[in-house]
């Protein structure tokens, strides 16, 4: 697992696969800042907490609905799933850095569990639309879990066919289309739009579920 900090980067360029390239860098510590809420450093992962990543949209509203969670100690966005090397936001828009927008979540098991953060994943959002969510078309609002162990990857694939049981009980047939899988590398989006819902309140999101829960 490969986590890079918070920068800036130049305007990318086309490869021959069809890929966008982005800035190549290592972690550069003078550029991390604190949550903008909780106050802590967006990096930090303390002893006896746990780390998973949520991609269901637009992470404006995604990262907010994890914040307002008990249990969770710092939330952050950025960009997984890809093959652009350290993306920025204006190259994730093209759809070409194969990228998706997810919400990183570090929390505290002994007072919210994976499960119950699961399952705000599954209620919060529609993971049957494929490479939209709502009126947010694109590779980067596909609906995706990267995971931080094999006891994630498990559990999320448990709940995955949970809910699609519950959705098959209230007569819906679509499938599930979220991916699962062990998390590769994350990058930090830039500044301004970590937690950009509690600096600009009346900003959009596009948060929107099925209606259908598990009970």
């Amino acid at each position: 697992m490969v986590i890079y900090s918070l920068c800036r980067v130049a305007q990318g360029k086309s490869l021959p696969n069809d890929s966008v390239e982005g800035c190549d860098m290592t972690i550069n510590k003078a550029n991390i800042i604190s949550h903008f809420i909780f106050n802590v450093d967006l990096n930090t992962i303390p002893e006896k907490h746990d780390v998973i990543y949520f991609g269901m949209g637009c992470f404006w509203g995604a990262e907010r609905l994890f914040w307002q969670l008990s249990g969770v100690y710092s939330t952050a966005v950025g960009y997984s799933g890809g093959t652009t090397i350290n993306p920025n936001y204006k190259e994730i828009c093209t759809g070409e850095t194969n990228h998706a927008e997810v919400v990183k979540v570090v929390f505290d098991p002994s007072v919210i569990s994976l499960e119950t953060l699961l399952h705000s994943f599954w209620q919060k959002h529609d993971p049957t639309q494929g490479m939209r969510q709502g009126n947010d078309i694109g590779t980067q609002y596909r609906s995706v879990v990267f995971t931080d162990s094999d006891k994630q990857t498990s559990l999320a694939r448990t709940t995955r066919q949970q809910y699609q049981n519950a959705l098959k009980k209230q007569n819906i047939s679509d499938l599930i289309t979220t991916e699962i899988s062990p998390l590769e590398t994350f990058y930090f989006a830039e500044e301004y739009h970590q937690q950009y819902l509690a600096k600009n309140p009346n900003g959009y999101c596009g948060l929107g579920g099925t209606g259908v829960c598990f009970i």
